[in-house]
């Protein structure tokens, strides 16, 4: 209970979606005590450049000393927006000890540390939310791990990265090549500087833990997650899945085994169909599939980035830590009774597209094919071209472990009349 006086709010970061979080914070105070029950402050923000200029941020409330600021006695709950590991993950802790709950949209650190962090929260009697970690504005984990607690969920499967979605769309849509592409989502502020995180698929690799973890209500941290990124991606992928009716997207992957003894988690580029609905998600947005047991296919679309929209994420959990102070609840803590494991890669089953170089000469085909057989991999379709000595061979396959398709591709690599394997993706959502 808070006796009637302000809930205090400490704030860690005030970037992009940080001062984004103070406005609405102080242009919305009226409504928030209407819906919390009690008035919300701002009581500071801990920033590391106090000299820059944050306009609509009261000059009094920034500070340098973060410790300091999560330490204080008068402090209710932490909004963490800085990002990283540390000092995320000690300011944190000291705002448990201190008996203030968390709000913060750190992917990296819960995939990381969830548990210890779900485990302090637990110890002090205070509350982690985390809703802007994985898709921005879109309401997809307080639905996950509430909505459907009654329901058992099997597949979670989506875009949750704003950046390559952009890139691989440009692509697709424009004909621009990768860095082409790259180059225009850095100019319109889709990209950072260093991109690496996004495009290498780090950041859509720790969203998936994050989810797998909620949906399957077990522990998966970010070394679980199979990982590819995008930067192999080219024009003839992209030619290629065009023919096929197909397009490109960086695609996030939890699903719990048939035998619901085990989980995969994985991040890496796909072809999917044009009929998928997936398919027709542009630019940087974000739409993330959940099929359950009892509630079937449901879709979840929206701004996955971005100062505002990440902001309306972040106070909608600022709102419930509040609520809870002030009835002296407590929020969802973990769930992860299942303690279910993580199955490599290899046992994965799908579809793949492979494009190798070949020698441009009778005999050739039946050979790979004869490779694809000894391997227990079914092919579906070939399309071959070729042109002074020089061919390519086009092979689509049917349904088959990753394991198989490793050991063919490795077997492939060995023939003298394969040149190269120019590339391998796999196919999905059929």
């Amino acid at each position: 209970m808070t006796d009637g006086r302000p809930l205090k709010v400490a704030l860690l970061g005030c970037g992009v979606v940080g001062s984004q979080v103070a406005r609405l914070v102080t242009t919305h105070a009226a409504d928030l005590a209407a819906r919390v029950g009690a008035p919300v402050e701002l009581a500071g923000i801990a920033v590391r450049r106090p000299g820059r200029l944050r306009e609509g941020v009261h000059a009094e409330l920034i500070t340098t000393d973060a410790q300091g600021l999560v330490s204080r006695p008068d402090i209710d709950v932490v909004v963490e927006v800085i990002g990283g590991i540390e000092p995320a993950r000690s300011l944190i802790s000291t705002a448990f000890e201190n008996g203030a709950s968390v709000v913060t949209a750190n992917k990296a650190l819960l995939a990381e540390d969830g548990p210890s962090l779900y485990s302090a929260a637990d110890k002090y009697g205070a509350d982690l939310y985390f809703e802007a970690a994985v898709a921005g504005a879109i309401p997809l984990l307080r639905p996950l791990r509430e909505s459907l607690a009654g329901d058992s969920v099997n597949r979670v499967l989506g875009i949750v990265n704003g950046t390559t979605n952009f890139i691989l769309d440009r692509m697709d849509t424009s004909g621009a090549g990768y860095y082409e592409a790259l180059e225009e989502a850095t100019a319109l502020g889709y990209a950072e500087a260093d991109p690496t995180a996004d495009v290498e698929g780090f950041d859509a690799a720790a969203k998936a833990a994050i989810l797998s973890g909620i949906a399957f209500h077990t522990r998966v941290r970010l070394d679980d997650v199979h990982r590819e990124g995008i930067t192999e991606v080219t024009a003839s992928d992209i030619a290629s899945a065009r023919r096929m009716g197909c397009t490109v997207k960086l695609l996030a992957i939890c699903e719990r085994a048939a035998d619901g003894r085990s989980v995969t988690a994985r991040v890496h580029p796909a072809m999917i169909p044009l009929t998928h609905p997936l398919a027709s998600v542009r630019e940087a947005y974000n739409a993330v599939f959940v099929e359950a047991d009892s509630a079937g296919s449901l879709m979840f679309y929206g701004q996955g980035a971005g100062g505002v929209p990440t902001a309306s994420a972040i106070l909608g959990d600022l709102v419930a830590a509040c609520r809870n102070k002030v009835s002296g609840a407590r929020g969802p803590g973990e769930s992860a009774y299942t303690m279910l494991p993580v199955s490599p890669m290899g046992d994965v089953v799908t579809r793949y597209h492979i494009s190798l170089d070949v020698a441009d000469k009778p005999g050739v085909l039946s050979q790979v094919a004869a490779v694809f057989a000894d391997h227990g991999v079914s092919i579906d379709t070939v399309r071959q071209q070729g042109k002074d000595g020089e061919a390519s061979l086009v092979v689509v396959t049917h349904r088959a472990p990753d394991a198989a398709l490793t050991a063919t591709v490795e077997t492939l690599r060995g023939l003298d009349t394969v040149r190269g394997v120019a590339s391998i993706m796999r196919v999905e959502g059929e």
